[in-house]
C-alpha cells in the first residue's frame, strides 16, 4: 500500500498536521517512536504551555477549542488560564496594552492567547486524528529512508512504508532532518538548563518566583519544583547521566544557596541553542515544528511555531497530492514559515541576552523592564509574545491581509471560524453579487461560500480565507470580477466546470 504522506512524530505538530492532511482528502500514517504517550513532562507544571492568539484560533477554526479547554487539567495554585505574558520573566500588564493599536483584531474578539498543558493537546488531538482516520503506529521509529522524484520509502520498526511525501515532524533531534540532508544553520548554547522535581531538606532557603543571581537564574513554582539556568555553554547537556548529587551541585551554584535535596523525583536538561533549516522542503521530504527550528523554551514559543506550521502546510500539501494546487503553492510553505521561524529564533536568543548574569545584561534588563512599564512597550511586547504581529506578505497592504482572522460577525448570524472547520477556505460576498457568486461556484470543492455584511467598523465588503484562516485578499465596492478570480486561482488553482 502507498499512503499519500507519512508523518514522522506523533507529538502536538504531527498530529495536528495530520488532521489537517486528513480533512485535506489523503490517506496518512503517522509514526511514533514512543510505545506510548504518557511522559510526566507533558503534564503540569512542566507540560504547561501558553498558547498564543493565532494558536487559539487555529483550535477553534477546527472546532476543537471547546473540548481542548474541557481536556486541561485544573492549575493546582488557582491562576487563571488567560496569560498576561512575559519577556524574559518581565511581566507584560494587561492593563496597559492598548488593543486599539492591533486594528486587524476585533475589540471583543474571544479568542485571546491561554494556558494548557502538552498533555491535553495531544489527547485532543488524538481523538480527532482517530475519528478522521489517520492510521497511527506507535514503538515505529524511522531507521532510514530512500526518496525518488515520485515516492519516498520510510524504514521504521523493521517495516517499509511507501509514501507520495515525507514530513518529520520528529522534534530537535529530527532524524528524518538527518536523514534527508536538510542544511542547518544558527547559533551554538550559551547554558545548560535543567527542568527538575525534586524533595527539599531544607526548602526555606529558597525563594520562589523567578529569581536572578551572579551565576545564573532559577524559578521555583512551587516547593520543589524547580527550572534553573547555569552558563556553561551547554557542557551538560545531553552528558552524563543527571544524578542527585548533580542537580544539587548546579542548583547551589546557581542560587548561591546550600541546599539539600532529599530526592531527585525527575530531571532533564534543555539549553538555548538556536538553529533553523535553511529551508523547509527538500525534495518530497518537509520538516514541521522543532524538526525545522529549534530553540529555548524561554518564552514558551516552541509549541505555537509548530502548530503554525501545520496549520500553514496541511492544506498546501493536501492541494499539491490532489493535483489542484496551483503552481508554487508548495514553495510558500517556507517563503511564509522561515521568516516566523527565524523571528522566534531572536526573540529566544533575545531573552537569554538578557539573562546573563554580567552587570551589562542587567542594566539592559532594567531599561527594558521600564519600556515594557509603559504603555507603548506593554503594547509591543505583548504583541510579539502572543503572536499577534505574524503576517504573511501576501502582497496586499490592508491590515488584515495575511494575519489569522479574527471572528468577523456576519449579518446572518454565522461565525467564520465556524465556516472553516471543514478545512475549505471561506468567500465572504458582502454585496451578494451573483457574478461572484457564480465565480466561487467553480471552486466548491475547496471553498465555502457565504453571503452577508462583516464587522462595518472594519469597511469590508468582501473578502477571501485561505483554509489556514489567513485573510488572502480583502475586496472593495469597486472590486471587478477579473481580479477576483485572478485571487481564487492564486490560491486554489484551476476551477471546476460548472
Amino acid at each position: 500500500m502507498i499512503h499519500d504522506v507519512i508523518i514522522a512524530g506523533a507529538g502536538p505538530v504531527g498530529l495536528f498536521l495530520a488532521c489537517e492532511l486528513r480533512l485535506g482528502g489523503l490517506s496518512v500514517l503517522l509514526l511514533e517512536r514512543e510505545a506510548t504517550p504518557a511522559s510526566p513532562w507533558k503534564n503540569a507544571p512542566f507540560g504547561t504551555r501558553g498558547l498564543t492568539v493565532p494558536t487559539v484560533s487555529a483550535f477553534r477554526n477546527r472546532g476543537l477549542l471547546d473540548e481542548l479547554v474541557a481536556a486541561q487539567a485544573p492549575i493546582e495554585d488557582g491562576r487563571s488560564r488567560q496569560l498576561g505574558g512575559h519577556f524574559a520573566g518581565i511581566p507584560i500588564d494587561d492593563d496597559k496594552v492598548d488593543t486599539s493599536a492591533w486594528t486587524w483584531r476585533l475589540p471583543d474578539d474571544p479568542s485571546q492567547g491561554m494556558a494548557t498543558d502538552m498533555a491535553a493537546v495531544e489527547a485532543v488531538l488524538t481523538r480527532r486524528a482517530m475519528a478522521l482516520g489517520v492510521e497511527i503506529r506507535r514503538g515505529m521509529a524511522v531507521q532510514a529512508m530512500t526518496s525518488s522524484p515520485d515516492d519516498v520509502l520510510v524504514e521504521a520498526g523493521g517495516c517499509i512504508f511507501r509514501s507520495r511525501w515525507l514530513v518529520g515532524c520528529d522534534g530537535g533531534r529530527s532524524v528524518v532532518r538527518k536523514l534527508a540532508g536538510f542544511d542547518v544553520v544558527g547559533t551554538e548554547p550559551g547554558f545548560t538548563g535543567y527542568s527538575a522535581q525534586v524533595q527539599l531538606a531544607n526548602p526555606e532557603v529558597l525563594r520562589s518566583g523567578r529569581i536572578h543571581t551572579d551565576t545564573g537564574m532559577y524559578v521555583q513554582s512551587r516547593p520543589g519544583t524547580i527550572a534553573m539556568v547555569e552558563f556553561d555553554g551547554g557542557a551538560f547537556h545531553r552528558g552524563d547521566a543527571l544524578t542527585i548529587d548533580h542537580v544539587q551541585a548546579v542548583l547551589r551554584r546557581v542560587s548561591g544557596t546550600n541546599v539539600t535535596l532529599e530526592a531527585l523525583d525527575a530531571a532533564t536538561t534543555w539549553t538555548d541553542r538556536a538553529r533553523q533549516v535553511t529551508n523547509y522542503r527538500r525534495g518530497r521530504v518537509l520538516l514541521a515544528g522543532d524538526a525545522a527550528h529549534i530553540h529555548s523554551p524561554l518564552g514558551g514559543q516552541g509549541l505555537n511555531l509548530g502548530l503554525g506550521d501545520a496549520m500553514n502546510l496541511g492544506w498546501k500539501l493536501a492541494a499539491t497530492v490532489r493535483g489542484d494546487a496551483p503552481d508554487g503553492l508548495l514553495d510558500t510553505y517556507t517563503t511564509e514559515r522561515h521568516p516566523v521561524g527565524a523571528d522566534v529564533l531572536d526573540l529566544s536568543r533575545a531573552q537569554v541576552a538578557l539573562m546573563r548574569p554580567d552587570p551589562g545584561s542587567r542594566a539592559l534588563g532594567g531599561i527594558l523592564r521600564d519600556l515594557i512599564g509603559t504603555r507603548d512597550g506593554a503594547t509591543y511586547f505583548a504583541e510579539r509574545m502572543r503572536g499577534l504581529s505574524v503576517r504573511y506578505d501576501l502582497g496586499q497592504p490592508h491590515p488584515l491581509v495575511g494575519r489569522s482572522v479574527p471572528d468577523l460577525p456576519l449579518a446572518d448570524g454565522q461565525s467564520i471560524h465556524d465556516l472553516l472547520a471543514n478545512g475549505k477556505g471561506v468567500f465572504v460576498d458582502g454585496a451578494n453579487d451573483p457574478v461572484l457568486r457564480r465565480m466561487s461556484a467553480r471552486f466548491e470543492s475547496r471553498l465555502t461560500y457565504t453571503t452577508g455584511e462583516t464587522a462595518s467598523q472594519r469597511e469590508l465588503s468582501t473578502l477571501l480565507i485561505r483554509p489556514d484562516g489567513i485573510v488572502a485578499w480583502v475586496g472593495d465596492d469597486r472590486l471587478a470580477p477579473d481580479s477576483v478570480g485572478q485571487v481564487l486561482c492564486r490560491w486554489f488553482g484551476a476551477g471546476e466546470a460548472t
